[in-house]
């Protein structure tokens, strides 16, 4: 389990699909000279030769937050996250009807400081692995809703290209000179 006594600020990337969270994450990374998580289940949902199922959801939040683990050591003041688990709760809701106990259980372990939250303001991009390009902003809505109710801070990031990335980094800059 993270611990609040590493002086890390934790920054969590999420919001709807196809609003740029990985390549955001990754330019946050190099302008704060620190590490990115990844979303595990990219990875993972690539490797499968059928379908996702809700089981497989469990086992894509555990690799979520293996993938914390290993990479949170090697940050520097800040970390940035690709994803957490309040999106397989959102799948998993959506799609299946329930949330597995453990799933929940594990993301109120999880520390994260601030979350930008995406908006749905870039083009859809077609990939194999997103599903509901006409239910953006029904996702949008409802995680907006989510991190509201987690009591964490967020900004919202809009615009594209390099003035995403800039209202991101401002953000962040805003948020810890609060903190």
């Amino acid at each position: 389990m993270i611990h609040a006594s590493d002086n890390l600020f934790r920054i969590c990337v999420i919001g709807p699909e196809s609003t740029g969270k990985s390549v955001l994450s990754e330019s946050l990374a190099r302008h704060f000279n620190t590490v990115w998580v990844p979303e595990y289940a990219r990875q993972y949902i690539g490797s499968l030769d059928r379908p996702y199922h809700q089981d497989d959801l469990l086992q894509i939040a555990r690799g979520q937050i293996t993938l914390e683990e290993e990479i949170i050591p090697k940050a520097t003041g800040t970390v940035i996250m690709d994803t957490n688990l309040l999106v397989i709760q959102v799948w998993s809701q959506h799609r299946y009807g329930s949330v597995a106990d453990e799933i929940t259980r594990l993301h109120h372990q999880r520390r994260y400081d601030h979350y930008l939250l995406t908006d749905i303001d870039l083009p859809w991009t077609e990939d194999p692995q997103r599903e509901h390009p006409h239910l953006r902003e029904h996702f949008m809505s409802l995680y907006q809703s989510l991190i509201k109710s987690t009591g964490v801070p967020f900004s919202l990031i809009t615009g594209t290209g390099e003035q995403r990335t800039q209202s991101a980094i401002e953000a962040i800059h805003s948020f810890i000179n609060r903190a």
